[in-house]
């Protein structure tokens, strides 16, 4: 192999890598930390199950309502298959990118689209999720209604100020006429 061709990839994968640290840091999520007040005790909303949100079912199926707002939230949360064919088409795109000729143009196109599409994968992911804990939110808001005790949800504070960790994506499109 030709020294530059190596020195291309190396320098590409490090790119790539250095993009992906900082997506993972940006998007981490505490899941298990997330703790909701009953009655004066906390329980943790999202146990150690698979399902996000089943550490609140027992108080939740009392109510049909909310019940059906959960079932909709933990359904919305499995993983989709669209995004895991757009991840895939990415990740398919920038091997290739790497591995094609790079006297053409072909591999900087490969690379750039592929990670074009894994951001845009990523934003489309983050997005549907932030959007979908409005159905839990629902949920409680629905239970807290007509049941007793409320259920009160305690944020994730990193200071005194109650700002909240992590990071919230989200897209719309507005219409005007």
């Amino acid at each position: 192999m030709d020294k530059n061709l190596i020195k291309y990839i190396l320098s590409t994968l490090k790119r790539i890598s250095l993009c992906v640290l900082i997506l993972n840091q940006a998007l981490a999520q505490d899941s298990c930390s997330r703790v909701a007040n009953i009655n004066g005790q906390e329980i943790l909303i999202d146990n150690t199950s698979n399902q996000k949100g089943e550490g609140l079912r027992y108080h939740l199926e009392k109510d049909p309502v909310a019940k059906s707002y959960l079932d909709i939230y933990q359904k919305s949360n499995k993983i989709d298959f669209g995004t895991t064919v757009l991840g895939s088409i990415g990740s398919g795109m920038i091997v290739g990118g790497i591995l094609t000729n790079s006297s053409s143009d072909n591999n900087t196109r490969l690379l750039l689209g592929g990670v074009s599409i894994l951001i845009i994968n990523i934003l489309i992911s983050r997005t549907l999720e932030y959007r979908n804990e409005n159905n839990l939110e629902k949920a409680i808001e629905e239970y807290n209604k007509r049941n007793s005790p409320k259920i009160l949800i305690q944020p994730e504070a990193n200071n005194n100020k109650g700002q909240v960790d992590g990071l919230a994506l989200s897209m719309a499109k507005t219409w005007s006429f």
